[in-house]
């Protein structure tokens, strides 16, 4: 970093070896502008754009992280703005001749005596929040769902002051699918594990209309809900409420039925109470969404050191997109605790690979207007910065969309980049708590886990005052240091897991599940 204050200028440098800069100030620097070091800039660069530090000759290699990032189309000046038009994109780089768990991390201490106030479920898992959920099995059920939540929430909520929310799981799936394509798994086994998400607190409703392919009995067969050995016996009948039941007449029908199922759902519910639990019970879904060429000089980076905290600590943390590590793969293999999951992660890089080919695009189609808005060029530039979200700790296991975690650690749980996909895939692994960085803004939540919003720039935490819980913009201007704010956030995860409201939980903003089905459609 280049300056100290707001009024001189300021620009970041990720490591000696780059060859380019970005610039921090509100509003960027003018032409004309004097550098620390002596360069002058030859014209306006926005904040967060790049600024070439030396003369770049066509072709040449522009580099960011120490990382190319694009190469030069044309002479580009010293002291001129970088952006994507000036640049080439490199090729992905091939899934063949990775390093294979070559990079063994220092063993970093055990992080002893950190707890938070969750809810204790019958399997062992540990909720952060005491929600009803009611599944769906068909997106046609959806509006009648809807109608009764409302009720449930004005009528029976009240009378169980312990229950956080009552959440319909509504979704988009439908009898279009082709149900028994080989890729039909993905949605089937998200919705099913979604269902038994930790905080749930094992209560387990399902709306079916009757007719739809995705019958509840494949969607949640015999054995695949935990027992309850508080509630009923193993072999209990689902609790299932279908609206083509001939025994409903009229639409209020099928509302007080859902109304009655839910009740002894609600009632076990607010039995519960929270208690001190370690930390090594979170499991921590970290994605980024509205991403700036901030993201990966401030808030990433914090959430990284966040998640060091966290696998010290025993606990799970999540990171995904695969689309926003596709370039840094070997970055991610050289870390793999062994050849197993080192191999895992390649296979699922080279299945999205084949189904971006079937849908005629590559990984390019990622990057918004947005992030180029924001400075970043291409997704090799946009994937360095993501990447710094999982840290330095070694990577212990793989999930492929819409599995439930088996173990605990640093897992790569491979999802495509959209904010609301990634969310529900990383909800059906087991997440009970979210942190979502963003630079450019978002109003993201979600409703059935509390999200944490960390925003990259304090330009934008300013601004959005009572959307961003973590102002991580006080990194470029030196006022903190990654650690300080890694060490606030973990502070403000254990919080919030005991029960802290997030701004987003405040607003009650949340987004729609959105399932990933790459299964054909009839």
């Amino acid at each position: 970093m280049s300056g100290t204050t707001a009024e001189q200028p300021i620009t970041i440098r990720m490591h000696p070896a780059d060859n380019v800069a970005i610039v921090a100030n509100d509003g960027g620097l003018p032409a004309g502008t004097v550098l620390a070091d002596g360069l002058v800039l030859c014209e306006h660069v926005p904040q967060g754009h790049k600024v070439a530090l030396v003369s770049l000759a066509p072709g040449e290699a522009v580099r960011r992280y120490d990382v190319p990032i694009g190469h030069a189309l044309q002479d580009i000046p010293a002291g001129s703005w970088v952006h994507e038009r000036l640049l080439q994109m490199p090729d992905a780089r091939k899934l063949d001749g990775l390093p294979i768990a070559t990079r063994q991390p220092a063993s970093l201490p055990p992080l002893e005596g950190y707890t938070f106030e969750g809810y204790r479920n019958p399997d062992g898992s540990v909720g952060t929040r005491n929600i009803l959920a009611i599944t769906t099995t068909v997106q046609c059920v959806a509006g009648v769902l809807d109608f009764a939540v409302k009720r449930i929430k004005a009528e029976l909520l009240p009378k169980y002051p312990n229950v956080d929310d009552v959440v319909g799981l509504e979704h988009t799936y439908g009898c279009g699918v082709a149900i028994d394509a080989p890729d039909a798994i993905v949605p089937i086994r998200t919705l099913r594990n979604i269902s038994l998400n930790p905080n749930f607190g094992g209560e387990v409703m399902v709306i079916s209309l009757g007719c739809e392919k995705l019958q509840p009995e494949r969607l949640l067969p015999p054995g695949s809900i935990p027992i309850v050995d508080r509630r009923e016996p193993a072999d209990a009948a689902l609790d299932i409420v279908c609206l083509q039941d001939e025994r409903h007449v009229g639409f209020m029908s099928m509302i007080d039925a859902i109304l009655r199922s839910a009740e002894p759902h609600l009632q076990r519910l607010n039995t519960r109470r929270r208690e001190t639990v370690p930390a090594s019970e979170l499991v921590v879904g970290v994605q980024c969404g509205g991403s700036d060429a901030f993201s990966g000089v401030t808030a990433n980076p914090a959430v990284g050191f966040a998640t060091d905290l966290l696998v010290r600590a025993g606990a799970t943390v999540m990171f995904s997109e695969v689309t926003e590590v596709r370039d840094g793969i070997d970055q991610l293999t050289a870390r793999a605790v062994n050849a197993a999951v080192a191999e895992a992660m390649i296979a699922q890089m080279a299945w999205y690979d084949a189904y971006l080919q079937r849908g005629q695009v590559d990984r390019s189609a990622n990057t918004t207007p947005g992030n180029k808005k924001g400075g970043l060029s291409n997704i090799v530039e946009k994937a360095m910065g993501s990447i710094i979200k999982s840290g330095t700790a070694p990577i212990s296991g793989v999930l492929a969309p819409g599995e439930k975690l088996k173990q605990k650690g640093l897992i790569y749980a491979a999802t495509p980049a959209s904010d609301f996909i990634c969310g529900t895939l990383q909800l059906a692994a087991g997440m009970n708590l979210h942190i979502f960085t963003t630079g450019r803004g978002t109003p993201y939540g979600l409703a059935e886990c509390p999200v944490i919003k960390v925003a990259t720039r304090s330009e934008l935490a300013r601004r959005w005052h009572d959307l961003m819980d973590v102002d991580a913009g006080r990194i470029a201007t030196g006022e903190l240091t990654i650690e300080d704010v890694g060490w606030e956030l973990f502070h403000l995860m254990l919080d919030v897991a005991s029960g802290r409201r997030t701004w987003a939980e405040h607003w009650k903003l949340a987004n729609a599940l959105v399932l990933f089905n790459p299964a054909p459609v009839t």
